[in-house]
């Protein structure tokens, strides 16, 4: 699987995957989510312009380098947040949304961070039960940081705790396996502000 960093020429590519990500919230009533507009191309410039913005190419395709998922992050406390990762739901069931996340861990592990870190709704199948199963936890409110005391009270201002929503937590990745050139692989570790409506997603069939 292909996972490399964002190229300018993605970032329309990007807001499709967003909005194919965002359908399956339909079937569970959430059509107000499933309606989010996706980040602003402004905004993925900004992550992409500081080497935060990864992007996954489909696995049985190796010449087609456009993207099927990404994932954009921030530093918070000290902590890899990862602020968004999204999979087009063609490309589900590959493990994407899961090599993504080991990747950025990596990424984190190089930056001197200590974990990762993300919101999502507690009871979305592809959300807190999926991130659970690759390693998260779920954090009380005595173990949220001040970083993610703030990213929660603007969720809770913009409206998304109309379904509950957990921070988890996961220590990053330790080992990255041996691969072939232009392949990235990454062993698993144990373990959007105002401008767009978080909901770190991997879309129903990355379980």
């Amino acid at each position: 699987m292909r996972i490399r960093s964002a190229r300018r020429s993605d970032l329309r590519r990007l807001q499709d995957i967003e909005r194919a990500a965002g359908e399956p919230f339909r079937a569970l009533g959430m059509a107000d989510v499933a309606d989010d507009e996706p980040p602003p191309l402004e905004l993925l410039e900004s992550y992409r312009a500081a080497g935060r913005c990864w992007v996954a190419a489909h696995p049985h395709a190796p010449v087609d380098e456009r993207p099927v998922g990404y994932l954009i992050a921030d530093p918070v406390d000290g902590a890899a947040h990862i602020e968004q990762v999204s999979v087009d739901p063609s490309a589900a069931r590959l493990g994407i949304g899961r090599a993504l996340i080991d990747h950025v861990a990596v990424w984190a592990e190089g930056q001197g961070l200590t974990a990762l870190t993300l919101t999502t709704f507690s009871d979305v199948p592809w959300n807190a039960p999926y991130y659970a199963r690759i390693g998260f936890t779920v954090l009380r409110e005595d173990q949220l940081t001040d970083g993610l005391r703030r990213i929660r009270a603007e969720e809770v201002g913009s409206g998304l705790d109309r379904r509950p929503r957990v921070c988890m937590r996961r220590a990053p990745a330790r080992i990255v396996l041996p691969r072939p050139s232009g392949l990235t692989a990454v062993a698993p570790g144990p373990s959007r502000g105002p401008a767009l409506t978080p909901r770190t997603d991997v879309v129903s069939g990355e379980r």
